[in-house]
C-alpha cells in the first residue's frame, strides 16, 4: 500500500535510510547556438577539433551544425555536474575560433530558414539517418523552431532509495517493476505541477522578430522601443505553440499510468499515418525528404516536458529499452536556458529540481485520465504565455487558484522535502534554495522572465546587445578558469577517439541505406 507524503518523510528521516536519500544521480544536456560577434548564426561547420558529433560522449550537435549540445556524465554531485559542464564549455570555446555561445533559448537574428545548416554525421547509415530525420523536421515544421535551445536535466534515485520505499510500502514485487511504476507516478505528479517550472525558470518572454517571419499566430505581441517582440506576462515562449511544443501532436494521447500503456501509446504514435506529412513525400527524385510520413518519424520527435528513459543498446529503440529493462531515470525537458548562468543552468536550479522531483516521487499520484492530462496542459499553456499576470487562475482538481495560492500550499510541502534532503546531505542548501524560489511565487518581479522584460522594455536595453554582452562575459570567464574535473589532454583525446569511432562505424556498414531504414522500421 502506498504511504502518504508525511509517512515517507518520517520513515526516510531514519538514520538507516539517509544514505539512500542522498544517492541522487544527475546529468545535464545543454544546447547552445554558435554565433558571431554581431549576433548572427555562425556559418562554420562543426569543428573537427571538437570531435565527431556522431560519437563524442560529451560534445555533439542537435538539429543544426550551429547548435552545439554539451552532455555531462552521470554524477552523484550537483557541484561536479556544473564543474563538468564548465570544463566541456571551456574546451568548446577554445576550439570555435572566437565564436560565442548564445545564452538564450530563443534564437538570435536569422534572416531565413536556409541559413540554418542541418547537422551532419558522416556517411554511415546511422549518421545519414540522423541527418535525414532533421531534414524531415525542417520540411515538417521549418528550421527556425529547431534552433530553439533548451536544457535537459536527467535525474534518478539510487536503487537503495527505491528499496527503502518498497520496504516502507510493504511491497514484495520484483524491484524493477516497482521502480518503473514509481517513476511513472513521479511523472504524473510532474505533469500536474509542471507549470511551476516555466514560472520559476522560464527565460524566454521576448523574441527577435526574425523568428516569426511568416509563422501564423494569434498572440498579442507588443514591440519594445528597441524593436523586439514580447508578451508582458509571458514566462517561456519556448514552451508555447510557437516553440518547443507541437500542435501536430496534440491528438496523440500518450498514457502515463504505467509502462505498458506508455510504450503502447508511443508505438501507436510512430505508426500513425499523417495526410499532411504524406504530401511532403519520403524519397523524391532519389533524395530523402523525411524518414517516413507518419506523425512521428522516430520516437525522439515526440515533444514532451518529461520522458521516462533507459539507456538503449546499439540499434535499440528507446521504447524497446524501456519495455525490456524498465525505467532507469527521467529526463526533464521544460527548462529554458538560464541567461543569468554561464552554464545555462545554475547549481541552485539543480537543487530545487532535486526537491521538486523528490516531492513528485513521494506525494500521492492517482492515475491520470486523458481529460486530466489536457487540464494540466492547459495550466501549462496559461503559465508560459501569462504566468506573471496578477489574477491568473489555474485549475487544481477543479478548484481555481492563483499561483501565490497554489504555490503557497506546495512550498509548505516542498520545505519538508528540503529538510529531509538537508538532513541526508548534512547541510542547509535545500532549505535555502526552496525559500529563494518561494520568494518568486510571492513576487513575480523576481522571476528571470520578469527581469528580462524589465531590462528590454523599461530600461530600453537592446535584447541582442544584452545577450551578446552575457555571451562575451561567459566566454571570458570560462576561458580564464582552469579545468576542474576534466583536463585538456583528456578532452583532446576524447575528440580524436570519437573520429576513430565514427570511421569504424562507417567501415563496418554492410547494407545500403534503403535496406538499413527498412530493417530499422520493421524491427
Amino acid at each position: 500500500m502506498t504511504s502518504s507524503l508525511n509517512q515517507y518523510l518520517q520513515a526516510l528521516s531514519a538514520d538507516e535510510h539517509l544514505a539512500a536519500v542522498s544517492g541522487i544521480k544527475r546529468g545535464v544536456e545543454r544546447e547552445a547556438l554558435r554565433v558571431v560577434s554581431e549576433g548572427r548564426l555562425s556559418t562554420q561547420p562543426h569543428r573537427e577539433s571538437l570531435g565527431s558529433a556522431l560519437t563524442h560522449p560529451y560534445i555533439t550537435t542537435d538539429y543544426s551544425e550551429t547548435l552545439l549540445e554539451f552532455i555531462t556524465p552521470v554524477s552523484g554531485s550537483a557541484e561536479q555536474t556544473i564543474a563538468q559542464l564548465e570544463d566541456i564549455q571551456k574546451y568548446a570555446y577554445e576550439n570555435i575560433d572566437g565564436e560565442l555561445l548564445w545564452p538564450l533559448s530563443m534564437p538570435c537574428f536569422v534572416e531565413d530558414d536556409d541559413q540554418i545548416p542541418l547537422a551532419q554525421y558522416g556517411s554511415s547509415n546511422v549518421g545519414r539517418m540522423k541527418t535525414v530525420y532533421r531534414q524531415g523536421l525542417k520540411n515538417r515544421y521549418g528550421s527556425m523552431m529547431q534552433v530553439i535551445a533548451g536544457i535537459h536535466f536527467n535525474f534518478s534515485f539510487s536503487e537503495d532509495f527505491w528499496r527503502a520505499i518498497q520496504q516502507i510500502d510493504g511491497d514484495t514485487r520484483d524491484l524493477q517493476t516497482f521502480v518503473s511504476e514509481r517513476y511513472f507516478a513521479l511523472i504524473r505528479n510532474y505533469k500536474r505541477l509542471c507549470w511551476l517550472i516555466p514560472y520559476l525558470f522560464g527565460s524566454s518572454p521576448i523574441l527577435c522578430s526574425s523568428f516569426l517571419q511568416d509563422k501564423p499566430h494569434q498572440l498579442p505581441f507588443k514591440r519594445s522601443k528597441t524593436g523586439y517582440l514580447y508578451l508582458e506576462h509571458a514566462t517561456s515562449l519556448r514552451m508555447s505553440d510557437l516553440g518547443y511544443t507541437n500542435s501536430a501532436q496534440s491528438a496523440l494521447n500518450i498514457c502515463y499510468n504505467n509502462l505498458a500503456s506508455y510504450v503502447e501509446g508511443v508505438k501507436e504514435a510512430i505508426s500513425l499515418a499523417s495526410d499532411d506529412f504524406d504530401k511532403i513525400g519520403v524519397k523524391v527524385d532519389g533524395e530523402y525528404r523525411q524518414l517516413n510520413s507518419n506523425v512521428l518519424q522516430i520516437e525522439n520527435e515526440l515533444y514532451a516536458p518529461i520522458r521516462p528513459k533507459r539507456v538503449a543498446e546499439s540499434g535499440e529503440k528507446p521504447s524497446e529499452a524501456l519495455q525490456r529493462r524498465g525505467v532507469e531515470y527521467i529526463e526533464v525537458r521544460a527548462l529554458d536556458v538560464n541567461p543569468f548562468s554561464a552554464t545555462g543552468i545554475s547549481l541552485e536550479q539543480m537543487r530545487f529540481l532535486d526537491v521538486f522531483l523528490t516531492y513528485c516521487a513521494l506525494a500521492p499520484s492517482p492515475e491520470m485520465t486523458a481529460e486530466l492530462q489536457k487540464r494540466y496542459e492547459h495550466n501549462m499553456d496559461k503559465v508560459v504565455l501569462r504566468g506573471r499576470e496578477p489574477e491568473l487562475k489555474l485549475n487544481d482538481d477543479n478548484q481555481c487558484k492563483t499561483i501565490p495560492e497554489w504555490g503557497g500550499e506546495l512550498f509548505e510541502e516542498f520545505m519538508q522535502v528540503a529538510k529531509l534532503l538537508d538532513k541526508a546531505y548534512g547541510a542547509d542548501d535545500y532549505q535555502v534554495v526552496t525559500s529563494s524560489e518561494f520568494a518568486k511565487v510571492k513576487d513575480a518581479s523576481l522571476t528571470p522572465s520578469a527581469k528580462l522584460v524589465d531590462m528590454v522594455v523599461n530600461q530600453e536595453a537592446k535584447y541582442t546587445a544584452l545577450a551578446l554582452g552575457k555571451a562575451s562575459e561567459y566566454r571570458e570567464q570560462q576561458m580564464a578558469n582552469g579545468y576542474q574535473t576534466f583536463d585538456l589532454e583528456m578532452l583532446t583525446q576524447a575528440a580524436k577517439q570519437s573520429h576513430l569511432d565514427q570511421k569504424a562505424i562507417e567501415e563496418n556498414d554492410t547494407r545500403d541505406f534503403d535496406s538499413f531504414l527498412a530493417d530499422y522500421f520493421k524491427a
